[in-house]
């Protein structure tokens, strides 16, 4: 499989601050952060795929004391986490790196995050970025996603003054992409959130908790 990214990193470098600027309010992504904390032991590590820029997730971790490894496309967003969390550790990489047999090796996880990130991915492609969290997972591992609800495969859309492309799925199809991945879903929300900026809709975002099925 090809992994086109072209002009993905590229936007978000460009965007910068002004992701967090668009969207200030990350209730979702607060609550499900927090739901790691509170059942993962202290000194647990924990991986953030799609870091941006470090807020409010990995900065939610290191304060609470877990070990936290952020990955993203964009060397921008990487240099931002690394000034706003800088007991983390962060690296310019592509989740398919990460992949069994893939060029970066980081370890094993308690947890692993993926918000928002899994819909930058072509349709094809998100099975196996799922396959790669079961892979990052220790035994027991919990696993936290959130995706934006839409019927979509690398769809291109502006996106703060930018444009990327995007893809996404109806919620009971994302659950059982999810389940066939391998993972149980212990909870699911969602929120309709509208963000601060012009050239992006109204959105339905879907947060799921997970764990490694039996």
């Amino acid at each position: 499989m090809r992994f086109d990214r072209t002009g993905q990193a590229e936007a978000f470098d460009a965007i910068g601050d002004h992701y967090d600027e668009a969207f200030p309010h990350k209730e979702g992504q607060v609550a499900s952060a927090e739901w790691l904390i509170r059942s993962l032991p202290a000194g647990s590590c924990v991986l953030d795929l799609g870091c941006g820029t470090g807020t409010p997730t990995a900065r939610q971790f290191a304060e609470a004391g877990l070990r936290v490894v952020g990955i993203d496309l964009s060397d921008g967003m990487v240099a931002l986490a690394r000034r706003y969390v800088p007991t983390g550790e962060f690296h310019q990489a592509d989740i398919a790196d990460l992949r069994p047999g893939g060029p970066l090796d980081l370890g094993r996880f308690d947890a692993v995050t993926a918000f928002f990130s899994l819909l930058m991915l072509p349709r094809p492609e998100i099975p196996l970025a799922l396959r790669t969290v079961h892979h990052l997972l220790l035994p027991e591992g919990l696993f936290a996603l959130s995706m934006v609800e839409a019927d979509v495969d690398d769809f291109s859309i502006p996106f703060i003054g930018k444009t990327i492309r995007v893809s996404g799925f109806l919620r009971d199809e994302l659950r059982e992409v999810v389940e066939a991945a391998g993972f149980e879903i212990v909870d699911e929300s969602l929120y309709t959130y509208a963000p601060a900026t012009v050239d992006v809709p109204p959105e339905v975002q879907i947060f799921l908790r997970c764990r490694l099925a039996a």
